[in-house]
């Protein structure tokens, strides 16, 4: 029987589903989170508003927003506020390490930039860094308002989390772990390698793997293999 009435207190992941910025699907990912919360961890999935709705920074503001309403119910939850980190995929990868790599930068975008986040760890699967540098995407287009961030890389830069990496080098930023598929044709290998060059020559700790013969949204990357990786490198930066 669970104790209801304990005190204890657990490490917690905010996972932001992927959907290119679009309505998500909250439950897509739900097998594997759950099976991963029975390895200890309080699993928060965030949702965002969709692009058509409001435009970027709206989904960076939601995601940001969800960490700040887990400290402060954190005794409700049994968040341990010191130790969470964040993990994403697809554009919830992009979100989350926008949100890690914009925290305490002074020319952040959005809301909450002025309250710090205080992450200890991101985990980024097959997300987009550079926008500009992206294949021609609708949903890009549609983050940035009607904008076309290929044409127009300026309106880009503020969304891209290497935009900040480049300022970074005299913030701490916390440890990245980066996972790509080798096949992926909707956010190219080469938006991870782009990210993990950035952090790495900044002096941040950074880890790459690439998924040989993977593509977008491939569900390896939510099998056991990946899934011990990930714990692995969570249990290290959070104390688990």
């Amino acid at each position: 029987m669970p104790d209801w009435f304990s005190t204890t207190r657990y490490p917690t992941v905010v996972f932001v589903q992927g959907s290119g910025w679009r309505r998500q699907e909250l439950g897509q990912r739900l097998v594997p989170l759950s099976q991963f919360a029975r390895r200890g961890y309080v699993i928060a999935i965030v949702e965002h508003r969709p692009s058509a709705v409001a435009p970027f920074p709206a989904q960076l503001d939601d995601a940001r927003a969800a960490v700040h309403v887990l400290r402060e119910k954190a005794e409700h939850y049994r968040v341990d506020p010191s130790r969470i980190a964040l993990w994403g995929d697809s554009s919830g990868g992009h979100l989350v390490a926008l949100a890690a790599v914009t925290d305490g930068a002074d020319d952040s975008p959005g809301a909450y930039a002025d309250t710090p986040l205080d992450v200890r760890a991101v985990v980024d699967v097959y997300g987009p860094s550079d926008l500009a540098r992206m294949p021609e995407d609708d949903a890009c287009t549609e983050l940035l308002g009607g904008v076309d961030p290929v044409q127009h890389p300026e309106h880009a830069a503020p969304a891209a989390p290497v935009t900040y990496i480049r300022s970074a080098a005299e913030r701490s930023l916390p440890p990245f772990l980066l996972l790509h598929g080798s096949d992926d044709v909707v956010v190219p290998f080469e938006q991870s390698v782009t990210l993990g060059d950035a952090l790495a020559e900044a002096g941040h700790d950074v880890e790459l793997y690439r998924l040989e013969g993977a593509g977008h949204g491939a569900g390896a990357f939510f099998r056991d293999p990946v899934l011990d990786l990930i714990d692995r490198f969570l249990t290290t930066h959070l104390d688990a």
